[in-house]
C-alpha cells in the first residue's frame, strides 16, 4: 500500500530524536506517526492546521484518525504484528486504555512528572512474552489471579487519573505510588523483572520515590513518579545515584499532547542546532 501518489514530488526527510531506540519507549511509533503526518500533508490528504502567528497546532479528530491508521501500517512494517497502542498514544497523546485489542482514549487526565531511566540492559519482547505465557499455562491457578490483580490496578489507576483534574488533591499521589509498588511486584511474579530494575527501584526508594518498569521489562526502562511536592534536591540526588549505576536518566512528563505541527519559531535552540548539523 502506497501513501503518496506519483504526482507528489520527491522529498528529503530529516529526522532527529532524543528517544533511545530499542528501549521500549515507542520510538518507532513516534517516527511512524510523524512520518505519516508529514507525508499526508505533502499529499494534501490532511490540512495544514497552523494559522498565521501560531507556534503550534493540531489536526481535527478525523485527520488524526487518518494519521494513526497510516502510522499503524508503518508499525506493521517494523514489527509485524503490533498492538497499535504506541502509535495511538503518539497520535492522540494523553493516556489510553487498551483491553482485548480495543483502544479507548481517556478524557481529562493530568500530566504527570516522572523520571525515565534506561537501564541499558537489552531484552527481547518476544522471549519475555513467551516466558509469561509458559508460566500461565504451567500455573494457571496461581498466575491468573495475578493478572486479575494487574487489571484491577489499571482500572483503579484510571479512576484516580480521571478524578485528578477536577479535584487536584495531593492525596492522589500516595495512591498512585502504592499502585506503582504493587504493580512492580506483580510484574516480578510474572517473570518480566530484572536485577537492574530491582536496583532502580531500590535507589529511588532511598529518596522516598516510587518506580516500576515500563515496556516489556527484563531490563529496558523504568519510570519514577515525581509528585508536585518532590524537592528539586531529591530529584537531582536520585538522578545522580541512578547514573552512578550506569543508567541513563531524564526528567520528563507523561500525558502530554500527541502529534503536533510546530512552526520553526517554536522550536528550541537545541532542536534547531541539531537539525542544522544534520
Amino acid at each position: 500500500v502506497c501513501l503518496c501518489s506519483r504526482d507528489v514530488p520527491s522529498v528529503d526527510l530529516l529526522v532527529w530524536s532524543e528517544l533511545p531506540t530499542g528501549a521500549g519507549l515507542g520510538s518507532s511509533a513516534a517516527y511512524a506517526v510523524c512520518l505519516a503526518a508529514a507525508l499526508l500533508m505533502v499529499c494534501g490528504a490532511i490540512s495544514c492546521p497552523l494559522q498565521e502567528g501560531e507556534s503550534t497546532a493540531r489536526w481535527t479528530e478525523e485527520e488524526l484518525a487518518l494519521i494513526n491508521s497510516w502510522a499503524f501500517q508503518g508499525e506493521r512494517v517494523i514489527h509485524g504484528n503490533p498492538s497499535g497502542v504506541d502509535n495511538a498514544v503518539g497520535t492522540w497523546g494523553g493516556a489510553l486504555r487498551y483491553q482485548a485489542g480495543k483502544i479507548t482514549p481517556l478524557k481529562r487526565v493530568p500530566t504527570l512528572r516522572i523520571l525515565l531511566t534506561n537501564t541499558k540492559v537489552p531484552r527481547s519482547t518476544k522471549v519475555l512474552v513467551a516466558g509469561v505465557k509458559e508460566k500461565i499455562l504451567k500455573f494457571p491457578a496461581i498466575m491468573n489471579p495475578v493478572l486479575d490483580s494487574i487489571d484491577a490496578i489499571s482500572q483503579e489507576c484510571q479512576s484516580v487519573l480521571e478524578a485528578m483534574p477536577a479535584n487536584p488533591s495531593p492525596e492522589h499521589y500516595p495512591v498512585l505510588e502504592e499502585f506503582f509498588d504493587i504493580n512492580q511486584h506483580h510484574l516480578n511474579v510474572l517473570g518480566v523483572g530484572h536485577p537492574s530494575l530491582d536496583r532502580l527501584c531500590q535507589v529511588t526508594a532511598s529518596h522516598s520515590l516510587h518506580s516500576k518498569l515500563t515496556g516489556a521489562g527484563g531490563g529496558g526502562c523504568g519510570i519514577t513518579l515525581l509528585p508536585p511536592d518532590t524537592s528539586p534536591l531529591a530529584v537531582e540526588a536520585a538522578k545522580k545515584d541512578l547514573c552512578a549505576c550506569g543508567f541513563e536518566c531524564w526528567e520528563t512528563k507523561i500525558g502530554a499532547p500527541g502529534v503536533t505541527l510546530h512552526s520553526c519559531s517554536s522550536l528550541s535552540a537545541q532542536v534547531l542546532h541539531a537539525l542544522a548539523q544534520s
